[in-house]
This record gives C-alpha cells, structure tokens and sequence, in this order.
C-alpha cells in the first residue's frame, strides 16, 4: 500500500494533489507544528493582474504550543465574505466557473467555520471527488503515532501498513533512509515539475504555485487529473 501524507493547508496547489493521485492511503498531517505566515492559512490566486494571496485569520496566539488540528479561525472578520468576492471577481469569466460556484458559495457564504482544518478538509474532499480520486482519508489526530521527524513518519507508515511511502519535496533533506529500509518501508521523494497550462486572457508569463482553484477554472474536471500528472 502506498501511503502519502500532508498538512490540511489552505486552497493547497496543484503538487499536494499530485501525491494524492499516486498513493492508495492519504494522511491528514494535523498533528504537525502550526506554521504562521506559511500555506496552513493562506495561498494564491490568478488576478489578472498578477497573483493574489488570501489569508484567513486565525487565533494564533501562543500558536507554537498548537497543532494545525487546534487552530481557531477568527471570524471577527468577514474574511469568508472577502474571499469569495476575490475569487468571484477574477474567475467568474473563466470557462468552468459555473461549475464549482455552487460549491465555492457554499465553503465561504453558507457554512461558519471554526477550525482552520476543518474548512481545509473540506476543500481537499471537493477536490478529490472532482478528480474521481476514491481514497482512503486518515486524520493522523486519530492515531496514535510516537516520535519526531522522519521516526514519526516511519511509525505512521507502520501503524498504517504502508509498503511505500511518498515524501514531499523537502523529505529528502530529512528521511531517515536507513529507518525505512530496515523496517521494509520504500520511499519516494517527489520531485514535481509544475505543468504550463492556459490560464484563461493571461497574455504574459503563466504564473505558476497557485492554488488548484486556478487550474479548476480552466479546465473541464475531466482533465485536471492528467493535466497534474502530466498525462
């Protein structure tokens, strides 16, 4: 079993998907550090002006004491309003809009979030059914998982049955290999090339790291899938 994991970021681009699509088993990281000023809370958008980024507010206050999992939103803001106004405003023209409005209206006008990862799994799950992805969904607060770094990954592929597992980009600097292949555990370490593809009236350089919702927006669900694996 192929097993990949990651945190619950927010409207998270198109290489978290990428794993996803790979593995047979993905892991909801929550347990992880939660990161201020980094992707737990905030991601980019196509403007045809150049990117945009949109950042939900938290409760962060002693936030180095909090997982990912326990992270407030702080809706003394209307940034629910705010944000999908932006992404009204710059994809409404956009060939596949009307498909994901109902969705989009409903994440940011219709429901109340309190928990940060509350609302990011809830994006993630949309995406996924968009990309016919059928997976096993495990939230790693719910499981028992010891250690730190690269033995915490290792006990989770473990506790998980996992036969292979896939790194991110950044796993490479830090895995243990040596963990792994003593415990029968293969590894992959993702090294993603992101895809040019045609971001609707962008006359200049494609802009690249947005959140999946760009790639949506243009193009029929049917394709999003190939487009990420470079099919």
């Amino acid at each position: 079993m192929i097993l990949t994991a990651h945190q619950p970021t927010y409207l998270p681009w198109i290489g978290t998907f990428h794993k996803i699509l790979l593995a047979d088993m993905f892991c909801f990281f929550d347990i992880a550090q939660y990161q201020k000023k980094e992707w737990d809370n905030r991601n980019k958008i196509y403007t045809y002006n150049g990117e945009l980024m949109l950042s939900v507010p938290t409760k962060s206050q002693k936030h180095f004491d909090k997982t990912i999992g326990n992270i407030e939103i702080n809706n003394e803001t209307n940034w629910a309003e705010k944000h999908y106004k932006s992404i009204l405003l710059n994809y409404k023209k956009h060939p596949f809009f009307e498909n994901h409005q109902a969705f989009i209206e409903d994440m940011f006008l219709n429901q109340k979030w309190d928990k940060l990862v509350d609302l990011n799994v809830y994006f993630y799950k949309y995406i996924l059914k968009l990309l016919d992805k059928d997976i096993p969904i495990v939230m790693a607060s719910e499981h028992d998982f010891q250690g730190k770094k690269s033995d915490l990954v290792l006990d989770m592929c473990q506790k998980l049955g996992a036969s292979t597992y896939i790194f991110g980009g950044e796993g490479e600097n830090y895995a243990d290999k040596r963990s792994f292949k003593d415990a029968g555990v293969d590894l992959i370490f993702q090294k993603y090339q992101h895809p040019v593809y045609n971001q609707y009236r962008n006359k200049s350089d494609f802009i690249s790291h947005l959140s999946i919702l760009d790639l949506i927006m243009n193009y029929d669900s049917k394709n999003v899938a190939s487009i990420i694996l470079q099919k």
